[in-house]
Order: structure tokens, then C-alpha cells, then sequence
């Protein structure tokens, strides 16, 4: 029964892998609602602050900030926001295949790229294709914290605000819902106070406000939309762990279930190999007996 006995290792083998996965379904599950919350608790912020930040663009016009201008710059800067760990299905795939797919468009038209990697398999990406990283941010746990991304960020922006950068893109994965994520890539800066003020609209905002700046207009502003800029990215990180919970989760349930298929195929072969054996025995017995 040596073929038993190597079916039996395997059965034993795919029941742990099986106990492993499931336990790692359960704590996604459970660190999946954690990380749904925290997205929708930003939210409204975000909503605010962008109705504040349209109406700050267009109230002023004597004073045009830096991250609405356009730059003639032939550089381009990138946010790639991806996971620290792994299993978690093709999420990180599909982001960074969009990431690929501009980077090499950029590189087409003439443009140098800078990046910036929040999370450990972006940053192994960028470096293994050998794209120019100028900061990164990783192991940031299951909660992210503004001031550990506001550093890394800060070098594009300030490079964007020196006219050094022609563009800022950020990339992650938009939450959906449980089963869905959507990788996105969109333009991050120059700010646009039309595209601002539609946005507001849509989230509920109301437009034609008129404000009194204290000390002075062009202090209220500057810190109007680099806080504006720095809840996008945050925003950006939130829904990206979401997604990140919400597809490990799916991932391990399929590879239990899977596991589960395979150990039914294996005890099916087992039976048949121990019935073959049986069988094969009966057979040598009473020939035996038909001799004597």
C-alpha cells in the first residue's frame, strides 16, 4: 500500500493547507468590515474639503496656486499606491498593469517618469523595470496614518509646485463593493476648479460661496489645497486596504474551496487504490485455494 500511503500525505497536506486558508478568509473578513468603516468615515471629509477647495479656486482670481497651474516640464510624476503582502488575488496585477501601460506611453511621448510606491510590491515592481523612484512608504499596517504619507508625497509635490513636474498621477484600487475592485489612474495635479466644482455638485456640494480669509487669501489657499491633495492621496490609501481585505478574503475562500474539491478527488483515488489492493488479494487467496 505504498501508493496509499502517498495519497493518505497528500490528503493530510491539502486538509492543512485548508485549515491555513480558512483562518486567513476569517481574518480578512473580520479586518475587511474594520477597513470599510475607515473608508467611509474619510469620506465625508473628503467631500467637504473638496466643496471648500472648489470655491477657494475660483473665489480668488487675483491669486492662482501653484498645483492649478500648468507646467512645460518633460518630466511626469506617479503615485502608485499597491499592498504590502501578497494573496489577495490579481489586485495588484491589474494596478500595476495600468501603471505599465501609461509608463510606457509617457516613455513614447518623451517624458521622464518619477514615481513614488506606497506599499512593498509596488516598490519591488518599479524598481525590478527600473523606473526613477524618488520616495517610498512602506509597511504602513492595517490603518494608514496621514504623517507617514505625507513625506514621500511631499517630494512630488513640491516638484510639481517648483515646475519640475509636467503632471502628477495617482494609481490604487477603488473599492466597489466585496466582490469588485476597480483599478484607477487618474490626473492628481494641476488641479482644475470646473473639474473640483463638478465633483462637489455630484457629492452634494453647493458652489458661489463667498469666504473672509483670515490672515490673508493666499496663506488660506495654499493650505486649502495641499490639504486638499493630501486627503486625496489618504483617500486613495483607504480604499486601497479596503480593496486589499475584500479581495484576500475572496482569494482564500476560492483557495479553500478548491482545497476542498482536491481532498474529495484524492479520498476518491484512495478508495479505488485500497479497493484495487483489497480486490487484488482476494484474488491471490482463492486461486491459492483453487490449487491446494
Amino acid at each position: 500500500m505504498a501508493a496509499g500511503k502517498e495519497i493518505r500525505g497528500k490528503i493530510k497536506s491539502v486538509e492543512n493547507t485548508k485549515k491555513i486558508t480558512k483562518a486567513m478568509e476569517m481574518v480578512a473578513a473580520s479586518k475587511m468590515r474594520k477597513a470599510q468603516d475607515r473608508m467611509r468615515a474619510a469620506r465625508p471629509y473628503s467631500d467637504k474639503i473638496r466643496t471648500i477647495a472648489a470655491n477657494l479656486g475660483k473665489a480668488n482670481p487675483e491669486y492662482v496656486h501653484p498645483f492649478m497651474r500648468a507646467n512645460d516640464a518633460r518630466s511626469v510624476g506617479i503615485i502608485v499606491v499597491t499592498t504590502d503582502k501578497g494573496l489577495c488575488g490579481g489586485m495588484n496585477t491589474n494596478v500595476l498593469r495600468i501603471v505599465t501601460g501609461r509608463l510606457r506611453d509617457l516613455q513614447a511621448a518623451g517624458m521622464a517618469t518619477q514615481a513614488v510606491a506606497i506599499g512593498n510590491k509596488g516598490l519591488g515592481f518599479l524598481s525590478r523595470i527600473g523606473a526613477k523612484i524618488v520616495s517610498h512608504v512602506t509597511q504602513l499596517g492595517d490603518k494608514p496614518h496621514l504623517d507617514k504619507l505625507i513625506g514621500p508625497v511631499k517630494i512630488l509635490l513640491d516638484a510639481y509646485a517648483r515646475g519640475e513636474v509636467n503632471a502628477v498621477y495617482l494609481s490604487y484600487t477603488r473599492f466597489i463593493n466585496t466582490m469588485k475592485q476597480e483599478p484607477v489612474l487618474e490626473l492628481l495635479l494641476p488641479l482644475s476648479a470646473e473639474k473640483m466644482q463638478a465633483e462637489s455638485k455630484a457629492s452634494g456640494g453647493h458652489a458661489g460661496w463667498d469666504y473672509i480669509y483670515e490672515p490673508d487669501a493666499q496663506t488660506v489657499i495654499d493650505e486649502m489645497l495641499l490639504r486638499y491633495v493630501e486627503t486625496l492621496v489618504y483617500q486613495a490609501v483607504a480604499e486601497n486596504m479596503a480593496s486589499e481585505q475584500s479581495a484576500r478574503m475572496v482569494a482564500m475562500k476560492s483557495a479553500t474551496d478548491n482545497a476542498g474539491s482536491v481532498i474529495a478527488e484524492l479520498k476518491l483515488v484512495y478508495n479505488k487504490t485500497r479497493q484495487a489492493a483489497i480486490t487484488k488479494e482476494l484474488s491471490e487467496i482463492v486461486a491459492g485455494a483453487a490449487a491446494v
